[in-house]
């Protein structure tokens, strides 16, 4: 797929914020828009459109592309984005793989990428790059919340399931980071596996008096349906991506009452977020996921920045990006030194509102979190 959204498409008229910007920006979206995990590209490209549309006055020129979830895929179009396309940004990759595979060698030829999803646990730390900046967390964050949730809650024994891939050590990493317990169990499983019969054979075995897993998209789908069906009735503790809006209708009521772990939550109180919620409703016709959160914040980073410097100039374009002075539908948001966020993380509860399966906020897991990583970073 690709699709340009040009000045005439995107009514374009004088400037954002009291700027103009010197000439249009060209932004490269690299997501993941069919095959497993779609969804997520979906909804952040969704989200950052939705973005644009209400901005209506930026000069931005948009090519989207779909990577399939294939690392080799991903590689070739950010070439061709860069060496053909001439794009000044990069944004779109929801997979910490594709990530790895794409952004050293990106920011390194003087791209910019910003992440509307992956934050691998290497780019946040020993090498992080001055062109690189994540308007959604590093890896750990949403797990160690969850791990420090799981001692609160005085969980003593967890049981702890990842995918085998770059997200899914960073993890179980980060919740044990947090968690004070002991585990029954720490098992890796294979990325895009769908059926779970081994694994829930372990934990019912284990001893564990819960289970904490990281498995986004239809793998969280998967797992969670065999789980209800196996009778295995220890508490779930999860992140949002096993319990986000896109994909609470598939997993069904199985997933009321679980848990999570989120930086965002529709039910956060602000005015961007409330018009957030219900512009992306009306426009799509269905809530929005963190996944949508996300890219509507990205686009609006690059909106701010682009009102204040001309994209060309990358100095004066890093210096407005790291100012982050937009609306987030999160409230407070800054970059660490970096440029990951620093922001709360909060407990959420999957409930039912008439027919929809949602989540409601009923704590705060962790204020102002930083990533664990910002030290080990020298730009």
């Amino acid at each position: 797929m690709r699709k340009f959204l040009a000045a005439g498409v995107i009514a374009l008229s004088t400037s954002v914020a009291g700027g103009a910007f010197a000439e249009p920006v060209k932004i490269g979206m690299i997501t993941t828009l069919s095959g497993g995990g779609a969804g997520l590209g979906v909804d952040v490209r969704d989200g950052f459109m939705l973005a644009l549309k209400q901005a209506g006055n930026s000069e931005v020129e948009l090519i989207v592309e779909d990577d399939a979830r294939k690392p080799e895929l991903a590689v070739q179009i950010a070439d061709k984005m860069i060496q053909s396309d001439k794009v000044d940004i990069l944004t779109g990759i929801i997979w910490s793989n594709l990530a790895m595979a794409v952004v050293p060698n990106a920011v390194n030829q003087g791209t910019f990428y910003l992440s509307p999803n992956a934050g691998p646990s290497a780019l946040a730390g020993a090498n992080c790059n001055k062109n690189y900046f994540n308007v959604a967390w590093q890896n750990d964050n949403l797990h160690e919340a969850a791990g420090a949730y799981a001692a609160e809650a005085g969980y003593k024994k967890v049981f702890i399931m990842a995918p085998n891939y770059p997200a899914g050590t960073d993890a179980l990493t980060g919740f044990k980071r947090f968690y004070e317990g002991d585990l029954a169990n720490e098992v890796y499983t294979k990325l895009g596996q769908t059926d779970y019969a081994a694994e829930i054979a372990q934990i019912r075995a284990s001893g564990a008096d819960a289970v904490f897993f990281f498995l986004p998209g239809g793998m969280g789908i998967a797992f969670m349906k065999q789980y209800a069906q196996s009778g295995v009735e220890l508490p779930l503790v999860g992140p949002a991506f096993s319990f986000s809006q896109d994909i609470l209708g598939a997993v069904g009521d199985a997933a009321i009452g679980v848990k999570n772990t989120s930086q965002w939550s529709k039910d956060i109180d602000n005015d961007t977020n409330k018009a957030f919620v219900e512009t992306f409703q009306a426009e799509y016709g269905r809530l929005p996921s963190l996944y949508a959160s996300q890219g509507f914040d990205t686009a609006n980073l690059i909106l701010s920045a682009a009102a204040k410097a001309d994209v060309k100039d990358q100095d004066a374009f890093r210096a407005a990006l790291k100012e982050a002075d937009f609306s987030s539908t999160r409230g407070d948001f800054a970059f660490a030194s970096n440029h990951h966020p620093i922001q709360d993380i909060y407990v959420r509860e999957v409930i039912k509102e008439g027919d929809t399966l949602t989540n409601k906020i009923v704590g705060v897991a962790l204020e102002d979190h930083q990533d664990a990583y910002a030290a080990e970073c020298k730009m």
